[in-house]
């Protein structure tokens, strides 16, 4: 497995003006000062040939990130931007999952004490990890907009920093990261595919790589039904964050969305060609990829966003094939 080091990004030729209509909350040098600020605090994840959906296709494998997901990338820039009261009196969540990780991962290596209030419907896999990560798990809520709830009142009872999973400027240039990371490997990317929750990868690398380099053709991959239960419980967000939703209007090419079947076809695909482990929210920009919803044009990027699936749910995945 890749393993967290010190690697400065190369820089790459991009237009001015299109660096000039990023929002002022996200201007590119924010997403250069999370590079450093990240740099050998986690993983620097590699771009993997995957000639089976396509001449010139790589995934982009957040999967080896150590809590197994992208989500780090933001909880942790955030962290390394709180002032020294805020660290001293603590930070609280909202998360299905992924960002509850990263989160608590990061908190317990800065000494800064994590709250995260899940829903009771987060997979026990997800409950147990943040536990023993050191933060205190609050299950509250059916759904991670009513997680949010019990989150803010938290923050208002014990004075804590409230760390949005996807609706934070400095949550959103960590993301962004994963862009400028692409770009240092392929320079000569055409297409990227991103999934899309509630906004804030799709956000942050859609601003890194347009504005590094306009041409990119930028897709995010929504979940097509939100409701209910879903393999990709990560994405499941009826809609998009505010500041996300601000910036995808003038950097997002497309949006499209795949289904529930389409999900578990990408899961089986990846583990039996490439013997990954994705969890259906991390498969999203692959299952577009192989329904045909986004061509596999020129060179193309799709990103693994996350491997966090409960065994259960992984081995009926893979035997309905």
């Amino acid at each position: 497995m890749p393993s967290a080091h010190a690697t400065r990004l190369p820089a790459v030729s991009f237009r001015r003006d299109t660096e000039d209509r990023l929002p002022p909350w996200l201007p590119l040098s924010a997403i250069e000062d999370a590079a450093e600020r990240l740099n050998g605090r986690i993983v620097r994840t590699p771009l993997l040939s995957a000639p089976v959906l396509g001449r010139d296709v790589w995934l982009k494998a957040e999967t080896f990130q150590a809590t197994g997901a992208f989500k780090e990338r933001g909880a942790l820039n955030r962290l390394l931007r709180l002032t020294a009261l805020e660290r001293a009196a603590g930070v609280v969540a909202m998360s299905a999952g992924n960002h509850a990780a990263g989160l608590a991962l990061h908190a317990q290596r800065l000494g800064v004490a994590a709250t995260i209030v899940m829903p009771v419907t987060a997979p026990r896999c997800k409950v147990e990890r943040t536990e023993a990560l050191g933060a205190e798990v609050v299950l509250s809520g059916a759904n991670v907009g009513e997680a949010k709830s019990r989150a803010l009142q938290l923050a208002a009872e014990r004075r804590l920093t409230f760390v949005h999973p996807y609706d934070d400027p400095d949550v959103i240039a960590g993301q962004g990261t994963v862009g400028l990371e692409v770009l240092a490997d392929r320079p000569d990317l055409d297409r990227l595919v991103v999934p899309v929750g509630g906004g804030g990868l799709l956000a942050g690398m859609a601003a890194a790589v347009k504005a590094r380099k306009p041409s990119v053709t930028v897709v995010g991959v929504r979940l097509a039904r939100r409701r209910g239960p879903t393999l990709a419980d990560g994405i499941a967000v009826d809609a998009l964050g505010k500041l996300p939703q601000a910036l995808l209007a003038g950097f997002v090419d497309a949006l499209v969305e795949v289904e529930e079947a389409e999900v578990a076809a990408a899961m089986r695909t990846l583990h039996g060609s490439f013997g990954m482990v994705a969890e259906g929210a991390g498969a999203a920009a692959v299952a577009a990829l192989l329904a045909g919803k986004v061509p596999a044009e020129g060179r193309t990027v799709a990103v693994l966003s996350g491997r966090n699936v409960d065994s259960d749910t992984l081995v009926r995945t893979l035997a309905a094939a």
